[in-house]
């Protein structure tokens, strides 16, 4: 059963990462062929920086997606909070599946349902409202349920005295968050972040509903592309996305090590 299980385990990886490690292998080709490899070369990494409207894009999708994660961190933190201090247990079960019901619906459902109410709101105003911030208050809406969800067990591990013993010593409920509550939940408002970000950045269906012509993310320009042909410099662009955030969570891991080694001799 244990061999079994590496072999599967094996496929599965090779499956996830074959795919992307055969376009960072071809971002090096000479050529703009993705069958045969011609010579090493940096020549799509130099073509990329001069295509000015990929470049855009990138920086478009990166403004969205860390702007919708801060926010999205800031209100599902303060949302799993407030959920988790509802006393009722009816109330708070009922209030967790209708959280819930958005990381279970089709992207198509959600982005056609804003859709519709944004094309309402923009009959009503009489304007034009497609555009960056309509993908902002959509893109927080389905980054909300994954920062609660991530909060939420960290507050199930704090100790519940936490809170009331820094109120027992003057602090305001505000002052007992920040200064007792709010490091004990870090990990789990990280985590949030983080989830939140990629999700942003990675999302395609439900901006192409509610994206206007001002406004084109990365994922979108990579599908108007496809009706022609992707071209090679988005190898090294996936290439450059892909080591940035391998980079990044390689140093949270570290740094999440760090934390644990410091930890250890305080709890002895």
């Amino acid at each position: 059963m244990k061999t079994t299980g590496k072999i599967y385990t094996g496929i599965i990886f090779a499956l996830l990462y074959i795919p992307i490690i055969v376009i960072i292998f071809f971002s090096f080709n000479s050529s703009n062929s993705m069958a045969v490899f011609s010579g090493f070369s940096l020549k799509w990494y130099k073509e990329l920086f001069r295509n000015a409207k990929a470049i855009d894009a990138l920086v478009n999708s990166l403004i969205l997606a860390v702007s919708s994660s801060v926010i999205a961190t800031f209100l599902g933190t303060a949302a799993a909070v407030g959920i988790y201090n509802i006393r009722n247990k009816k109330l708070k079960s009922a209030i967790m599946t209708v959280t819930n019901i958005p990381m279970m619906n089709p992207d198509i459902v959600t982005g056609v349902s804003i859709m519709l109410l944004f094309a309402f709101g923009a009959t009503l105003i009489g304007l034009r409202i497609f555009g960056f911030w309509t993908m902002l208050i959509a893109h927080i809406t389905f980054n909300l349920p994954y920062v609660i969800l991530c909060v939420m067990p960290k507050l199930k591990q704090m100790d519940k005295n936490l809170p009331e013993a820094a109120m027992d010593l003057g602090c305001t409920p505000l002052q007992a968050f920040f200064k007792a509550e709010f490091f004990e939940l870090l990990p789990g408002i990280a985590a949030g972040f983080l989830m939140s970000f990629t999700l942003s950045l990675d999302d395609f269906v439900i901006s192409y509903f509610v994206a206007g012509e001002s406004f084109q993310t990365l994922p979108i320009y990579i599908y108007s592309m496809t009706k022609k042909r992707v071209l090679p410099d988005m190898n090294a662009l996936f290439s450059v996305i892909f080591i940035v955030i391998f980079l990044l969570l390689f140093i949270r891991n570290l740094l999440t090590k760090d934390s644990n080694h410091v930890k250890k001799p305080l709890n002895r």
